[in-house]
């Protein structure tokens, strides 16, 4: 069950072909994500990931991790606070702020730090509703 202050870590990264595939299936072919020469003429210096495709993450993790199968994801707020590059480890926070049982809901803080650093790269909050796991 979840209960408030419940926190859950996810560690990921995601690889060059991955933002390809991003980029492919939603036709955001920037070439800040995909052109190492372009990207190098950017204040990034380098190409940087989708920020949908780093926060694409939470949705997996409500769906399938925490709290898991039957989670219905609806609605996020999104802060990108720093570029996130491929081929790089970072953790995805939740902390659980509130949660309304008569509704199955819980409100989820959700961040996401470079796991060297520690920086907050992303930050927001999601609404979820489980029937089963959030009572």
């Amino acid at each position: 069950m979840i209960e408030i202050n419940q926190i859950y870590k996810h560690e990921f990264q995601f690889s060059q072909k991955e933002v390809e595939q991003f980029a492919e299936v939603t036709g955001d072919k920037n070439p800040v994500h995909l052109n190492a020469e372009y990207a190098a003429t950017t204040m990034f210096k380098k190409p940087i990931m989708h920020g949908m495709l780093s926060a694409s993450l939470f949705s997996k993790v409500f769906g399938t991790l925490f709290p898991g199968e039957g989670t219905i994801y609806l609605k996020q707020s999104l802060n990108f606070l720093k570029p996130m590059y491929v081929d790089t480890t970072y953790v995805a926070v939740f902390t659980v702020k509130e949660v309304h049982k008569e509704k199955h809901r819980a409100i989820v803080e959700t961040v996401i730090k470079d796991k060297l650093t520690d920086a907050v790269c992303t930050s927001g909050e999601a609404t979820v509703m489980n029937s089963i796991k959030i009572n």
